[in-house]
């Protein structure tokens, strides 16, 4: 896997994780579990990786230097 998540974007996706798991002490009752959610971007963003990505032929890494 050739890594495709840029370092603004892993930072992105971390806020977006915290903000997700922050869900589950706001919402009641079944709605809390979308929380769970937050472990997608978080995941992506410690692997640098994205399926979605991948499919779509975007890169938000910066080119290396040969």
């Amino acid at each position: 896997m050739k890594s495709n998540v840029g370092s603004v974007d892993k930072a992105v996706r971390i806020i977006l994780a915290l903000v997700l798991f922050s869900l589950f002490f706001f919402l009641e009752g079944n709605l809390r579990y979308l929380a769970v959610i937050g472990f997608i971007p978080l995941l992506t963003a410690f692997v640098s990786w994205c399926p979605i990505y991948k499919i779509f032929g975007i890169n938000t890494c910066p080119l290396k230097k040969a």
